[in-house]
């Protein structure tokens, strides 16, 4: 009976330790957490801040004209911004986009902003590509890469590609 109970503990103690370590394993930032500060410059060279959206539900889309998934996923982006930039949703009073990118050239930045047809005012860029310090804040590896925040700039998604990111808005709006 003893050999019974050493077991039973056992197994708690490893159950415990593997459910901490799952936690330590999350990446961050993580749904729930609040988003870093981001503060790059516009194509115009003035400094744009992601808090200055507050209040707002905000998309933080970090893409680059370079990467063809990213040029496809701003169609989206840009028809979700269309219809939801006047709604009222559960976390926030209208929607916006935040846009991040890993260019390193100006004018192509640019060209690509004028193509795709990304109409919303906050673009931003370091011109440092993956060097950006934004990559290890966000701390991701590939692009396109977006995250959802609510009005006080929570994280409340990430990842929302294609017709989630429509989903997710639509299944959110104030009613």
């Amino acid at each position: 009976m003893q050999w019974i109970k050493s077991i039973t503990v056992l197994f708690v103690l490893l159950v415990g330790q593997a459910t901490i370590s799952a936690r330590q394993h999350i990446i961050r930032p993580a749904v729930g957490d609040q988003a870093p500060e981001i503060v790059m410059a516009n194509p115009s060279g003035k400094m744009l801040q992601l808090s200055s959206l507050s209040g707002k539900v905000v998309l933080i889309d970090f893409w680059a004209s370079w990467c063809r998934t990213c040029r496809t996923e701003n169609t989206i982006i840009r028809q979700a911004y269309h219809k939801y930039k006047a709604q009222n949703f559960d976390s926030g009073r209208g929607f916006d986009v935040f846009s991040v990118s890993l260019d390193d050239d100006r004018e192509i930045w640019m060209k690509a902003i004028f193509d795709d047809k990304l109409v919303w005012p906050n673009q931003v860029c370091d011109f440092k590509k993956w060097d950006s310090p934004i990559v290890q804040t966000y701390n991701f590896r590939f692009l396109p890469q977006n995250v959802l925040i609510d009005s006080s700039g929570k994280i409340l998604a990430k990842g929302l590609y294609g017709k989630k990111l429509g989903e997710y808005l639509a299944a959110h709006m104030a009613e």
